[in-house]
């Protein structure tokens, strides 16, 4: 094949990798669920755990893109149970937030001295990274771009060529991430202490709806697969 027919392979991974994953990722939404999951940290805590939290909903992405259906093939899971099984757990940290009671100043200072960076890490994965920032949604989506991308040309050089320019792409996703988190307190500061409560809150409760709304596609397509399965077994018993 000529270079152009592996440079178009590439361009066209990256875009579909960036136009899939951005949206369905939505940094700008992310960030105040971010800041409120940390409130009472340091801005250095926060830069810090702004950086692992990347590093890891990067690699996520990047796992599930590669090997997502392998993975779930191995152990037998459909798309629709990690769907249902991540929604249950976007309803609960939305809402936890939806109820969290707005921290004055004493609670602030008090919130400061327990944010360890011990602490900052071990949250840097559960439950930023996952699933407040890459859902079951993002997954879902980062497989279906992986099989798409295997599908069309499998075990070839230009298959290689494509997953080489979707990992840009999702990498470019990762980077806007960071600076959404990492300048997203001193853009909503701008808001002031009351318009920042009620910004949060709404995004909480987008939150918690966003889980609802992932989980009950999951059973959604469940009971669509249970209604298929009686059917088959009906029409072999006739």
């Amino acid at each position: 094949m000529a270079f152009y027919d592996y440079a178009s392979a590439f361009g066209r991974s990256f875009f579909l990798a960036f136009a899939t994953l951005l949206p369905i990722l939505n940094p700008p939404a992310v960030a105040p669920i971010f800041l409120t999951l940390t409130g009472g940290a340091s801005h250095a805590t926060r830069i810090d755990l702004a950086r692992r939290v990347t590093v890891n909903a990067t690699l996520l992405m990047i796992g599930s893109l590669i090997a997502g259906n392998v993975v779930l093939g191995f152990f037998g899971i459909s798309l629709a149970a990690v769907r249902v099984g991540g929604g249950l757990l976007v309803i609960y940290s939305g809402w936890r937030l939806v109820n969290s009671p707005d921290a004055d100043s004493d609670g602030k200072a008090q919130m400061a001295q327990v944010f360890t960076p011990e602490i900052a890490r071990a949250r840097a994965f559960y439950p930023l990274a996952f699933p407040i920032c890459v859902g079951p949604g993002c997954i879902s989506a980062a497989i279906t771009v992986g099989a798409s991308l295997r599908g069309q040309h499998p075990s070839t050089l230009l298959s290689a060529t494509q997953y080489a320019g979707a990992l840009p792409g999702l990498l470019a996703v990762g980077w806007i991430l960071f600076l959404c988190l990492r300048f997203g307190e001193p853009l909503l500061s701008k808001l002031g202490s009351n318009g920042t409560a009620i910004f949060m809150r709404m995004s909480a409760f987008v939150l918690l709806c966003l889980g609802v709304q992932i989980c009950w596609d999951g059973a959604h397509d469940l009971f669509l697969s249970l209604i298929r399965d009686a059917q088959h077994l009906a029409a072999s018993a006739s």
